[in-house]
């Protein structure tokens, strides 16, 4: 059997004027800017004006991933029709897809199947220009903090000291490493450099974290870009830049109104890096779909132990969030893979490999009903190849933890599919829940570090190397020490190696480099290869994408 590809399925799509989706979730046409016939900006002054009280928060997140794929976004949109099947108000709040990635391995990040956001083409590539006006942003800094140096260096900026990087929204390995202002005098001061890729840039994780326009300029003059001489921090608002850098975001702030395949309402809006950033949507986005949905649903970024994590601990905690429940996804496929079967072989029953991969699943799901104290499900993307053995171990093993399984068939039927995972979800949140942190914020950066590690990545603590144990001293002594915690590690992995599969113990995660987000308003603890500028692979999906003279765009997925 052929089946279509997701652009194709996209494309045959039949969108809504973007009018009319926005009066379907409640809108009125004041607060609405469209940029073109099916996307808009919501003006924030919505939040103010609408007093509808709050709805439900629902959070998507999944298993470790593995390259077998567990369908965290196609589930998120799918879980959204399918509430909305059942004559439920809903919205969806997601975060918007890098070029990078588009162009690399990984491809488009709108869903898949028949659960995706439309126009799926517009939401993969520029979509309205927000991630460039960040690139802009966050690049305005740095001309004016080289430009400082060149004209004499009033704050006495140390150029070895100097903490931020210019950025572009591609992987291109060739910048990872830089020397710039080569050429004389007239063109700089020579130094080793670098760039990011856009959703490295702390200035996503400030526009996904800030409430408001003066919110944003407050955090963006907190930015720290390097060090004096005698190792004063430097701020952004040193250098007088916040204000222009917000003007070039304003428009950015205020989050994109899309559609799913099916109509629902979907607010696409931001996109920090999970393993670098906090990986999730915007704060504004997320509490705008509360404010028009009796459900908003939201996803957080890779596996629970990171996406999930810093969801709760990072967004949840600074916003003054709540979630309702929790949906945990995973694929009897990835478990295999976790239980050690190469992805050729995914095909075959194999109960015991998929017994020895439950327990990354358990972990997550113990994490989120024991440590969280969060209602949770976990919905399992079904694939033709399942067993019914295989899918009555997953749901034994989740029952002994007191957790139900749903199985999802959102990608092949869209809401239809998700419509049993919606009733269950609706279930949960009607449930009493003592939502809590895993770690509260006045203990030590080391403490907190480790009570991560322990409590949520099952590991028996942290190796601190001297380099990181110099700057979480002069971090400490800065009074930065009571901010939360944001680690960068792999994300296949509950560890810091990712070979290490399944749900790995006895192991202790060695900690790289310690520096400040302040901006943002998180400390961020690197730990093994963690990039901030990818690369590309050897045969890019750029080389695929292809458009017509009709400009109908083909070979995006």
């Amino acid at each position: 059997m052929a089946y279509l590809s997701d652009i194709e399925i996209a494309q045959q799509c039949e969108m809504k004027p973007i009018t009319e989706i926005a009066a379907t979730a409640g809108i009125d046409d004041k607060y609405v800017e469209q940029y073109g016939k099916y996307k808009a900006k919501i003006d924030l002054s919505i939040m103010d004006e609408c007093k509808k009280e709050n709805g439900k928060l629902v959070l998507v997140t999944a298993i470790t991933p593995t390259p077998a794929g567990e369908g965290k976004t196609t589930t998120t949109i799918g879980l959204a029709d399918g509430l909305r099947r059942i004559g439920k108000n809903v919205m969806v709040a997601l975060r918007e897809p890098s070029l990078g990635p588009v162009f690399g391995i990984k491809g488009g990040a709108a869903g898949g199947g028949y659960a995706q956001v439309v126009p799926m083409e517009d939401i993969n590539l520029h979509f309205t220009g927000d991630f460039h006006a960040i690139g802009a942003a966050n690049n305005l800094l740095a001309a004016m903090l080289d430009n400082h140096i060149h004209q004499g260096n009033k704050l006495g900026i140390d150029v070895r000291k100097i903490t931020w990087k210019r950025c572009v929204d591609m992987n291109d390995r060739q910048l990872r490493f830089i020397t710039d202002g080569l050429g004389g005098k007239v063109n700089g001061v020579p130094r080793e450099d670098g760039f990011d890729i856009t959703v490295a840039s702390e200035i996503m994780a400030v526009l996904c974290l800030a409430t408001s326009i003066t919110d944003l300029k407050e955090r963006l003059g907190n930015i720290i870009v390097g060090y004096t001489y005698d190792d004063k921090p430097v701020c952004c608002r040193d250098l007088g830049a916040q204000g222009a850098m917000t003007a070039l975001l304003k428009d950015a702030l205020k989050p994109n109104l899309v559609q799913t395949l099916e109509g629902t309402p979907a607010l696409v809006h931001g996109g920090p890096f999970a393993n670098i950033a906090h990986g999730c949507n915007s704060v504004t986005a997320t509490k705008l779909a509360m404010k028009l949905g009796d459900y908003a649903v939201t996803e957080a970024g890779f596996g629970a132990d990171l996406g999930a994590e810093k969801f709760l601990d990072i967004k949840c905690r600074l916003a003054g969030l709540k979630p309702s429940a929790v949906v945990i996804v995973a694929t009897i496929r990835a478990l295999k893979m976790h239980g050690g079967v190469a992805k050729t072989d995914l095909g075959t029953e194999n109960l015991a490999a998929l017994e020895k991969g439950l327990p990354n699943l358990l972990r997550h799901v113990s994490n989120i009903k024991d440590v969280y104290k969060l209602p949770s499900v976990v919905a399992v993307n079904r694939f033709p190849t399942d067993t019914d053995a295989e899918v009555a171990l997953v749901i034994e093993k989740c029952k002994e933890l007191g957790v139900n399984v749903v199985l999802s068939d959102v990608w092949a039927k869209g809401g239809e599919g998700g419509m049993e995972l919606a009733e269950e979800v609706v279930r949960l949140c009607e449930q009493q829940s003592d939502f809590s942190f895993s770690y509260e914020l006045d203990g030590s950066i080391e403490d907190k570090i480790e009570t991560i590690v322990k409590r949520i990545y099952g590991g028996d603590g942290i190796t601190v190397m001297p380099a990181a144990k110099k700057q979480i001293d002069a971090l400490t002594a800065l009074g930065y020490d009571k901010l939360p915690i944001c680690v960068a590690k792999t994300q296949y992995s509950f560890s810091d190696d990712p070979t290490k599969l399944g749900a790995p113990t006895g192991f202790t995660v060695t900690i790289k480099n310690v520096k400040i987000s302040a901006g943002a308003g998180f400390i961020v603890v690197l730990t093994g290869d963690i990039m901030t500028m990818p690369g590309l692979p050897k045969v890019p999906s750029a080389e695929k994408i292809d458009v017509d003279e009709q400009g109908r765009i083909t070979g995006l997925f």
